[in-house]
């Protein structure tokens, strides 16, 4: 399988964990019923663009949330490559639109956790509570999640991520 999740010039880890659309669908919705089990009703389900926008999507559909966001969000920029520290950039989220809200914040993965962290932050300024949701959460994440699905220390193929950008046929 080819993936776009390493730099230039770097190359994928061989023992890394594959997520599939069959299994992404499954654990979407276990993950949706540790949120509603918990007895957290989220006003609003606030995506981490982009790995955390189709965990995101799914949760709010899993849920019965309507109120949908996004924050736009750079750290990454390969395997175990990072920027000195995450960057929001535009479009940026309304935040008075979220004020008084209970927000789940949603992504793929908390790897280092610092771009959790941010988003949690930034929220917890209007929100009145801000949960936090993702698919697999790394041992050494500065933010433990409030719900996870998996816990794994590999890195990890995500089913959006996994083949390159489609390119122009002609």
């Amino acid at each position: 399988m080819t993936t776009t999740e390493a730099a230039p010039g770097q190359e994928m880890p061989a023992d890394r964990e594959v997520l599939g659309w069959e299994r992404f669908g499954d654990a979407v919705r276990e993950l949706a019923q540790a949120v509603a089990d918990s007895g957290f009703v989220p006003d609003v389900v606030v995506s981490v663009a982009r790995g955390g926008l189709p965990p995101g999507g799914a949760l709010a559909y899993a849920l019965g949330t309507k109120a949908v966001g996004t924050m736009n969000v750079e750290f990454y920029t390969g395997v175990d490559t990072t920027l000195p520290e995450p960057a929001v950039l535009p479009p940026l989220l309304d935040t008075e639109a979220v004020q008084g809200l209970r927000a789940l914040v949603v992504d793929d993965v908390a790897d280092s956790g610092e771009t959790l962290a941010l988003v949690k932050r930034l929220l917890s300024e209007d929100c009145s509570e801000v949960r936090t949701a993702v698919l697999y959460h790394k041992p050494r994440s500065v933010v433990v999640p409030d719900y996870v699905w998996r816990q794994t220390d590999r890195w990890i193929t995500f089913p959006w991520s996994a083949l390159p950008p489609v390119t122009p046929t002609r």
